[in-house]
């Protein structure tokens, strides 16, 4: 046999082996396929996966791909996020149960996920200017289902109460401070003096009053103070988890520490470390004017 005949009897053994492979392959049962295709970003899927060939495409299609949605780490700016965000809505046809946006979300963005997805258990949102508390309202008012809501804000004042109201079986909540957008954040590792927020009980008591299922709770640079605490822990007697890292009103100390040991299986204290956190713990270029002018931090402590 000459070289060359070994080469192409290689050559066409090989061919074959892919051919079978690709059959294989393609040949796999749907819900093997799904599972497989799950792995995959949201993006993956839309603008790679869904191409492939028909049965690809079919199975990307199918609204049990898009029942549970993670679009934090999604690339926004390179497409139309909004437009993408209310294709996927349509492609869940109403079985959407976990959304996590996790970045910049509209009134009219949340009222069509809310209009299309009543069945919806878990909702993650970051929160910034071009909501209004109304728009928020409306639309978190829709999903009576709702077990988890994850916030993230600069400076919006959510209306804890009517959203308990409106959730009666909220078990999860976590209202955090991200920050503030764009380019003005001013790192608090940056600084010699950590500033406390401003001491406000009001999450505190609106939690305690509409959220007594509540079992895990994470309030990150949240003002409530060991008043505030004693209050959410009478309100929420199923409570286990709790997040109260950059909370500096609260001081655990004597009978509010022994009684948050006793309750409480996760706790996570004021001074606990925020390296998991996602965000940059910051404060405004205006906020931090404020501060200098007030002497509350040295201006030549200040980095940017």
């Amino acid at each position: 046999m000459t070289t060359s005949t070994t080469l192409l009897s290689l050559f066409m053994k090989e061919d074959e082996e892919q051919r079978k492979e690709q059959r294989n392959w393609l040949d796999l049962p749907p819900e093997l396929t799904t599972s497989i295709l799950l792995r995959l970003s949201v993006t993956d899927i839309l603008f790679n996966a869904q191409k492939v060939c028909r049965q690809w495409r079919r199975v990307c299609k199918d609204p049990s791909m898009w029942q549970k949605i993670n679009l934090r780490d999604c690339l926004f700016y390179r497409f139309d996020f909004e437009g993408m965000c209310r294709h996927i809505v349509d492609l869940s046809q109403g079985g959407l149960l976990e959304i996590n946006i996790g970045h910049f979300v509209s009134d009219s963005l949340l009222s069509y996920i809310a209009d299309r997805s009543s069945n919806l258990k878990s909702l993650g949102l970051s929160i910034y200017e071009q909501m209004t508390n109304e728009g928020v309202m409306k639309g978190i008012a829709k999903f009576p289902w709702l077990e988890t809501l994850e916030v993230f804000h600069s400076s919006f004042k959510l209306d804890l109460k009517a959203i308990g109201h409106a959730c009666p079986h909220l078990k999860t909540l976590k209202l955090n401070f991200s920050g503030c957008p764009g380019h003005e954040i001013y790192l608090i590792s940056q600084l010699d003096f950590i500033p406390p927020p401003v001491e406000c009980d009001d999450d505190a008591l609106a939690i305690a009053e509409s959220m007594p299922k509540l079992r895990h709770l994470q309030l990150i640079w949240n003002g409530l103070t060991n008043t505030g605490l004693n209050v959410i822990l009478d309100g929420c007697p199923h409570l286990e988890d709790l997040d109260v890292r950059k909370c500096f009103n609260i001081k655990l100390v004597g009978n509010l520490e022994k009684r948050c040991l006793e309750r409480i299986k996760e706790l996570r204290r004021p001074g606990d470390s925020t390296a998991d956190y996602p965000y940059n713990i910051g404060v405004s270029t205006t906020v931090l004017q404020i501060m200098i002018k007030c002497g509350f931090i040295p201006r030549h402590r200040v980095a940017c």
